[in-house]
């Protein structure tokens, strides 16, 4: 369980996160959304601790993230962002061997080769393991980016953006698969989404994040009502539901 307590998070004396409070259940995937400047991105870097905590508190199980070494926090979270700064002239498996660094500090064992053969074939990237990134089309490298997370083997996965650079067939493969996995090995899957209708389709819960404050949270039913949308993205749209989901038309 990831538990986040008051946290606020001011840049150059200007407020981006204000009394933000909530807990992502285990064993689910929570969808953050909301308009371009709410602190979703900013969120995440909190609780990966890409940047320090200003204000309140964040826990991983019993990890409060402020205090908790590196190390331990990465065999207990794998993050995805999207400013990562890995070298193109790395070759996709390559790539998901780092993702074992937690667990083998370098020291790669048969062990790590077998779990990155795994995941290998878990994300359809068999036919790209020896290519180099730099070779890779936008959403080739991001789904060997989503893949090295995973062969961190946390019971803690968080994503920002991690449909970015996907067609439409691939983004739905890979949701279908987060969901998949979510289930099978028990995750906490954490994702920032722009795509409403992949969050209702995927998640189990929704936190709605606007000017820096949560304004609404619970199940896709409970979120996606004419009225949370107006309200979240002050957009006019329809909701309607398809195959027991709810879905936004908002692209006309």
């Amino acid at each position: 369980m990831i538990s986040i307590n008051n946290v606020n998070h001011h840049i150059n004396g200007t407020s981006i996160l204000h009394n933000i409070s909530f807990t992502i259940p285990d064993k689910s995937i929570t969808a953050l959304i909301g308009p371009n400047g709410a602190g979703k991105s900013t969120l995440f870097s909190l609780i990966a601790r890409l940047q320090p905590l200003q204000h309140g508190s964040i826990h991983i199980d019993q990890l409060d993230v402020s205090h908790s070494n590196s190390t331990a926090i990465a065999q207990k979270l794998a993050i995805l962002s999207q400013d990562n700064h890995i070298h193109s002239r790395i070759t996709v498996r390559d790539l998901l061997l780092f993702g074992r660094y937690p667990h083998n500090q370098g020291h790669v064992s048969n062990q790590d080769q077998l779990i990155v053969d795994q995941v290998l074939q878990c994300f359809e990237l068999e036919t790209l393991q020896h290519r180099y990134l730099s070779t890779l089309s936008g959403g080739q490298r991001q789904r060997a980016l989503v893949a090295m997370t995973f062969c961190q083997q946390t019971k803690h996965v968080i994503l920002d953006e991690p449909l970015n650079n996907l067609d439409m067939y691939h983004a739905r493969e890979l949701m279908r698969l987060l969901r998949q996995l979510t289930n099978e090995q028990g995750l906490t899957t954490i994702m920032v989404v722009h795509d409403i209708n992949m969050a209702a389709g995927y998640a189990d819960h929704i936190v709605a994040l606007k000017n820096g404050q949560v304004i609404i949270q619970g199940t896709p039913q409970q979120i996606m009502t004419k009225d949370n949308i107006k309200t979240i993205f002050n957009l006019d749209a329809e909701v309607v539901i398809h195959k027991d989901k709810p879905l936004v038309i908002h692209h006309l």
